[in-house]
């Protein structure tokens, strides 16, 4: 069931995201190479704590992190860890903030250090192809509509789009109806109305979109070894067009 979110509501969840916009923000300057992710997620808990918020996917079905910190081939769901990250590297910080049991969701890649042109270029590709499926955000408009959107921008750039992993409704908690997919056919799927709020989250890959996973059961990386990207927003459906709850 897809539960509509009242202003009220969704005015909660803009709190939220703004806590957790300014908190992407200094990470931005904190993620240099020797940083670990684990001190990367030392530093989220306590800026949520400092702020009245609390991570909400810490013991969300057993992960035991405030963030999920994914390097490099790794797709989505990395557990930080306590090896430095190093020049060159590319990692997706994903998390989700709760204030007063409002939720937002966004996760961003950032490069450590100096990346290559390609690198530069996935990162690029991955932020305007998730733009492009925002854009396809409004009323009437249905589900198939933002993931042709971002898929086609995506694959003509030269990438794959990952489809094991989709965006989803949120609100009072973290998985909600409906499944955003990142890849489809216009005029098909779910039809967006007023007062829904969704992620949209397209993971992008270099090489194959096909995924593997990693033995701890949440970690999935790309089966070829190349990058992967992902940027996030959560996102209100309004009669005036998207609203994004998560914007930096």
């Amino acid at each position: 069931m897809i539960i509509l979110k009242s202003e009220r509501e969704i005015q909660m969840m803009a709190e939220a995201g703004k806590i957790l916009a300014a908190c992407h923000r200094d990470l931005a300057k904190l993620i240099k190479p020797g940083i670990t992710t684990m001190e990367i997620n030392t530093y989220v808990e306590k800026f949520l704590k400092k702020n009245g918020a609390t991570p909400e996917q810490d013991g969300y079905r057993g992960y035991q992190y405030a963030t999920c910190a994914s390097i490099n081939d790794e797709i989505c769901h990395g557990y930080p860890r306590k090896e430095p990250l190093n020049e060159g590297d590319l990692v997706t910080i994903d998390f989700v903030v709760n204030l007063k049991g409002a939720l937002a969701d966004s996760a961003w890649t950032y490069a450590v250090g100096e990346v290559s042109e390609s690198t530069q270029n996935l990162m690029k590709i991955t932020k305007e192809s998730m733009y492009k499926g925002i854009e396809q955000a409004v009323p009437g408009n249905r589900l198939g509509d933002i993931g042709h959107a971002i898929q086609t921008y995506a694959e003509g750039e030269g990438y794959s789009v990952v489809r094991d992993f989709t965006g989803h409704g949120i609100g009072r908690t973290i998985h909600e109806e409906p499944q955003i997919l990142h890849f489809g056919i216009p005029g098909r799927g779910v039809r967006l109305r007023e007062g829904m709020v969704i992620t949209i989250e397209p993971m992008i890959n270099q090489g194959s979109w096909h995924s593997k996973m990693d033995a701890n059961g949440w970690t999935a990386r790309t089966v070829d070894g190349k990058l992967s990207a992902q940027y996030e927003h959560t996102i209100a459906i309004t009669k005036d067009g998207p609203l994004i709850l998560t914007e930096q």
